[in-house]
């Protein structure tokens, strides 16, 4: 069976209208697909529409400031993708003119590009037959070839990316690789696909062991560790304290309230007696709890967090806050903050429960 046609056709009749695709532009395109790397494309719509509001092109993303590139992320996860974007685009500028490279090997060269983006700007933008391979890509060819090779190998890579090479349309990359991955997030979709309506059924290998449930294989699990996390939201008059992450680890670049982790939950009792709690409340005169939130779980790709947010009131700001920004808190909104905080900050002190709250890094 000659799948690309059949993929095409499918693709003519069922294709989801998406302003990335009434474009040739590479910049649109590439912005397009860093946010929707891990990023429903409903969830992905929007942000998409307000990033290119604010940076419509290269130069304005690479001038901006790092801040204001993570403000306008705030709240989409995996904050490294617009780490990633913003050198990006200052290598354009510098490297390449301010001009999007055309050639597969340059664009690979970006930071924040792998394989599937660089195919997905080269046959999008430019038709060049550089086929994409995502996770609706591995779902459809392992369903439809029975292919049990782990994705997560380097030889289930291998073999996958040799696969979709050598399926592409050569006239038509563009819509034949949007047309899988259309087809794997509509039709061949991870739970309950409806095998009877698809017209690849007939040569459907899966379908015809009864195996479309166990593919694609997945040879390892990634292990979720869990973290606890205090924040101190001190206040003095109308101002607060932030920090800015600094370190390689979740949230970089973004701000936060001061956080004492710990290695498991403690009650406001026992984090009193932590070392770094009485260092940062040292001098500050009188300490009054105004609220106490525990958030529910937060969970990220490969961490569970448990957050407890502290309100204090303090009469001033003590040495041991130093090094901490002071803000008016009135202005915390035009801070690039984690998910984790947006959701303390609108709560009120309403939310006072355990359950749990899925984002990303």
């Amino acid at each position: 069976m000659e799948i690309a046609g059949i993929l095409i056709d499918w693709y003519a009749e069922h294709k989801r209208e998406l302003p990335w695709r009434e474009t040739e532009n590479p910049y649109c395109i590439w912005i397009s697909e860093i946010i929707l790397q891990q990023t429903r494309v409903a969830q992905g719509l929007d942000y998409y529409h307000r990033f290119m509001w604010r940076f419509p092109d290269v130069y304005s993303l690479a001038e901006a400031s790092g801040d204001e590139v993570m403000k306008c992320w705030q709240g989409l996860g995996y904050y490294s993708r617009a780490r990633n974007l913003h050198t990006a685009a200052k290598d354009i500028v510098s490297r390449f003119g301010g001009r999007f490279p055309q050639n597969y090997k340059d664009i690979l060269s970006l930071k924040g590009i792998g394989e599937y983006t660089a195919a997905a700007i080269c046959s999008f933008a430019w038709k060049q037959p550089y086929a994409v391979v995502d996770g609706n890509v591995y779902r459809v060819l392992s369903r439809f070839f029975g292919m049990d090779t782990p994705i997560d190998t380097v030889q289930g890579k291998k073999e996958f990316k040799l696969l979709a090479q050598e399926l592409i349309d050569w006239k038509h990359p563009d819509l034949y690789n949007q047309a899988i991955m259309d087809f794997g997030a509509m039709q061949c979709t991870p739970q309950s696909p409806d095998c009877f309506r698809c017209p690849l059924q007939d040569g459907c290998r899966a379908c015809a062991e009864g195996r479309v449930e166990k593919l694609p294989v997945k040879e390892g699990k990634t292990v979720i560790k869990p973290r606890f996390f205090n924040y101190l939201h001190i206040c003095c008059g109308d101002s607060i304290l932030l920090q800015r992450r600094e370190l390689k680890d979740i949230w970089r670049n973004l701000y936060e309230y001061p956080l004492i982790e710990t290695a498991e939950a403690v009650d406001f009792h026992e984090l009193q007696k932590n070392a770094a709690y009485q260092n940062l409340l040292a001098g500050v005169g009188s300490v009054q709890v105004l609220r106490f939130v525990e958030m529910p779980r937060h969970i990220l790709s490969h961490r569970i967090i448990y957050a407890r947010f502290y309100k204090l009131e303090v009469s001033h700001f003590g040495p041991g806050m130093s090094g901490f920004l002071q803000v008016r808190e009135d202005d915390l909104d035009k801070y690039a903050v984690p998910r984790l905080i947006e959701l303390y900050s609108i709560s009120n002190g309403e939310l006072k429960c355990c359950g749990e709250e899925k984002s990303q890094l």
